[in-house]
């Protein structure tokens, strides 16, 4: 029977059926068409981005399988300390997002590990890379290096993209920043001295306890560390033996940095503890006065100069940092400057040791707690040849060095002009 509503047949009881049937069929149509078209895109939605996603997991996997393959390829050798990946470092450092410092190795990178430790990540310098075939030596005898006095190698990692060395974070930063820093925090005569012992304590133990002794080649208040109880501790030892000057861009790597060189070195061209024992000699000056090696006034002039001729033109409470505020002790300042003077003695023979340094500085320590307010009183307590010596300075414009030469201390004229 022909059925068509058009012909106005829609009282009729089969027509209306019809039309029903009619009507249910096209919807069923149109969710079949509707269903064939989209169940195949969000199918090939989903493979596209399943295959992006194992592309994604393959390359990390490839990346990390490519260090470990590179590490057992090239070295037999076999180191405590955990080796991560590149993707690793990417993911503790938030893919390398907070810089918290530069040097002429590379870029320190603050991270955080699995378990909420906080470190620095040193990712060195490309240029480095080339070089790369003492670092895992070097990292083998970084790794079994333990003093409280020395910053504490976590890991390391080796790969064709980079090399880098994981460290303990040290949160106080370094002792220059503190040293130069503002006003709203300055360390006090006593904190002082302690990082310096801190300091010569970690040199000690690289000089004189370590197999063979490790020379640190780049001693400088940058590369002394401070926790959160300001103890000091040294870093960067071993790296300027890793990667030479040329593959560095670091003036002179192999001794040390601009304002800290040891000028016996220029002489011999031979890099021994003696070299840190000079450097550290500056280090001693930089705590104590709070300038710079290089200072300005008004003239470029190397501070071991500067604080003779302050000496030799005044007091020796001329080169006291001024953020002491007068508070510290006199006997124990007289003490650190010819120390640090000895330190610097041009010839390496007559510098002490390290071991001796820190021996002299144990002996200082405890009379600097509860350190009365120094006064002028101090001058009578300087030897009598040392103040005739001034004095004369004084008359004559000329200028003197004061150190030690087989253990007695000695001081020298010198025409400043």
């Amino acid at each position: 029977m022909l059925c068509n509503c058009a012909t106005r047949l829609e009282g009729n009881p089969l027509c209306s059926k019809v039309k029903d049937t009619y009507c249910s069929n096209k919807k069923n149509t149109i969710h079949i068409i509707l269903i064939a078209v989209i169940v195949p895109v969000v199918l090939v939605s989903l493979l596209v981005v399943m295959c992006i996603l194992w592309k994604l997991c393959w390359k990390g996997k490839s990346e990390d399988h490519e260090d470990y393959a590179m590490y057992e390829e090239e070295t037999p050798l076999h180191i405590d300390i955990r080796r991560f990946t590149y993707t690793e470092l990417k993911l503790i450092t938030n893919d390398f997002q907070s810089i918290i410092g530069k040097g002429g190795f590379g870029i320190v990178y603050h991270g955080t590990l699995e378990n909420g430790d906080e470190v620095a990540v040193k990712v060195l310098m490309e240029t480095s890379i080339a070089e790369s075939k003492d670092f895992l030596p070097e990292v083998q005898t970084l790794s079994k290096v333990h003093h409280k006095n020395l910053v504490t190698l976590q890991g390391y990692c080796q790969n064709k993209k980079c090399l880098a060395l994981v460290y303990d974070f040290m949160p106080r930063g370094n002792l220059q920043q503190l040293l130069r820093g503002g006003d709203e925090y300055s360390l006090n005569w006593e904190q002082r001295l302690h990082i310096a012992l801190d300091a010569a304590q970690g040199l000690e133990y690289l000089h004189e306890l370590c197999t063979p002794s490790i020379v640190h080649r780049d001693v400088k208040t940058p590369n002394i560390l401070l926790d959160n109880n300001l103890v000091g501790v040294i870093s960067d030892f071993g790296l300027s033996r890793a990667f030479n000057d040329a593959h560095t861009h670091i003036s002179t790597a192999a001794a040390g940095t601009l304002g800290y060189l040891d000028p016996e070195y220029h002489a011999s061209f031979q890099v021994t503890v003696k070299t840190d024992v000079y450097s550290f000699g500056i280090v001693l000056l930089e705590i104590i006065t709070g300038q710079s090696p290089v200072v300005m006034d008004p003239q470029t002039v190397h501070l071991p100069n500067w604080v003779r001729q302050k000496i030799a033109n005044g007091s020796i409470h001329d080169v006291v940092d001024k953020k002491l505020l007068d508070l510290y002790d006199a006997s124990s300042l007289q003490s650190v400057v010819d120390l640090a003077m000895n330190c610097l003695e041009n010839a390496a023979i007559n510098r002490p040791t390290m071991t001796e340094v820190a021996s002299r500085l144990k002996v200082w320590l405890p009379a600097v707690s509860g350190a009365p307010r120094h006064t002028d009183s101090m001058d009578t307590e300087i030897p009598r040849q040392f103040r005739l010596m001034i004095s004369r300075a004084r008359n004559e414009g000329i200028s003197f060095q004061s150190g030690y030469t087989n253990g007695i201390s000695q001081t020298s004229l010198f025409s400043g002009r």
